[in-house]
């Protein structure tokens, strides 16, 4: 009985040296929880911005004060690390990031520095998650965008990301990298990245105060804007609306837009793409590569400003070719913008590599210049799949009283 005992014991002391108990805890009050971080240029090397939340102005406290939801912190250093840990000398807690939403680079620190030095530090620190978006501030400061509170969410970070993941879904000139992607396309010989701008408009100095938020027209909003390219790691040019658009079906990150045709006898009609698969494939013929886009698109008749008979297949049909056009023509300029940078964002190089692997190898090596030259064919094949709850417009029928 007694060694039964003595066998139990010894048991129970091995368990609980296996526990680890709570060496590491960090309690709530010692941290100052980092929804945000902006990444500028400086005389000094980069000047780090870190958008910090007050826990007692979002917690629902019934007395309101005139203090704002979030603080920011900045300092200059020679690295983003050096920057961080200087800021204990102003912040009264350590800077935590585990729940970092947004990181914002300023469009002339992307340009002229890069953003690989960036990327090492948020890849290579234990606290990070992965799960937030990397932004360029477009023609304004990261620390202005990240200093300026919205409307919508008391953390503006939060606004910024739930903002981008919603734009993405709807409309489609933005697209939500993380961290994880971006790097994954860095890395890539055969695809270059990409980041979606944002545009602070409107008086950045009220934007940061809490006077921003105090009416329904805030005098300083953030809105995304389109598609930044990078070569490498640094930022080339920018895609337009419709280029921005066009690069998204041939990603196959369109889930959903809005596209506008013209009717026959003047006036426009808005459908909205709500499937769309895309098929790239690549070959190489006597040593020079091709590309074959092939888009399926289904969209619904959205909004109809023109007359129009939708009960006729032959008008569908004219439609259905007339989407296929304009999205085609959106595919074929964002092309072009490309190879006139020879920036390959669309992963054709990807695409070469899969279906001649040989051939890759020895394209890959100038591959930026061979991008420039590709034949790339594009075939789209949309169709309209309902016309809403309503037949013609109204529209139709005062146009034939008019002619009675």
């Amino acid at each position: 009985m007694v060694k039964k005992y003595i066998f139990l014991l010894a048991i129970v002391l091995l368990v609980i040296s296996m526990l680890t108990g709570c060496w590491s805890r960090k309690e709530l009050n010692e941290l100052a929880i980092t929804t945000a971080i902006g990444i500028d240029k400086s005389e000094d090397g980069l000047l780090l911005s870190a958008q910090v939340v007050n826990p007692g102005e979002v917690a629902g406290q019934e007395a309101a004060t005139n203090r704002t939801p979030v603080t920011v912190y900045t300092e200059t250093a020679d690295t983003i690390f050096e920057a961080i840990r200087k800021m204990s000398t102003i912040s009264p807690r350590k800077l935590y990031f585990a729940h970092l939403r947004m990181v914002v680079i300023s469009e002339e620190f992307a340009e002229e520095v890069g953003i690989n030095k960036l990327l090492d530090f948020l890849s290579r620190d234990h606290e990070l998650r992965t799960d937030f978006y990397i932004i360029v501030a477009r023609e304004s400061r990261a620390e202005e965008v990240v200093k300026t509170l919205a409307h919508g969410e008391d953390i503006s970070a939060n606004k910024l990301f739930s903002s981008l993941e919603v734009s993405e879904k709807v409309w489609a000139p933005t697209i939500s990298i993380a961290l994880d992607e971006l790097i994954a396309d860095i890395v890539s010989d055969g695809k270059h990245p990409v980041l979606t701008g944002v545009r602070l408009i409107g008086d950045a100095a009220i934007g940061k105060t809490q006077k921003n938020v105090e009416s329904t027209n805030s005098p300083a909003t953030l809105r995304y804007s389109t598609i930044a390219m990078f070569k490498n790691d640094k930022l080339i040019s920018w895609l337009n609306e419709k280029e921005s658009v066009g690069f998204q079906y041939v990603v196959g990150h369109v889930q959903s837009t809005v596209e506008q045709v013209k009717c026959s006898k003047g006036g426009n009609l808005v459908l909205e793409v709500i499937r769309t698969k895309p098929d790239v494939t690549g070959e190489v013929e006597n040593g020079k590569p091709k590309i074959k886009v092939d888009l399926f698109v289904e969209a619904n008749v959205g909004e109809v400003q023109c007359k129009i008979d939708l009960t006729k297949t032959k008008t569908i049909e004219e439609l259905d070719k007339k989407l296929s056009e304009v999205i085609k023509n959106n595919i074929e300029e964002s092309v072009k913008k490309a190879k006139e940078e020879g920036v390959d964002i669309f992963g054709f190089g990807e695409a070469i590599h899969r279906s001649n692997p040989k051939e890759w190898k020895k394209l890959k090596t100038n591959w930026g210049e061979t991008f420039k030259k590709i034949t790339v064919n594009i075939e789209v094949d949309a169709h309209i799949r309902r016309t809403g709850t309503v037949g013609n417009s109204f529209l139709e029928e005062t146009g034939k009283d008019k002619e009675k």
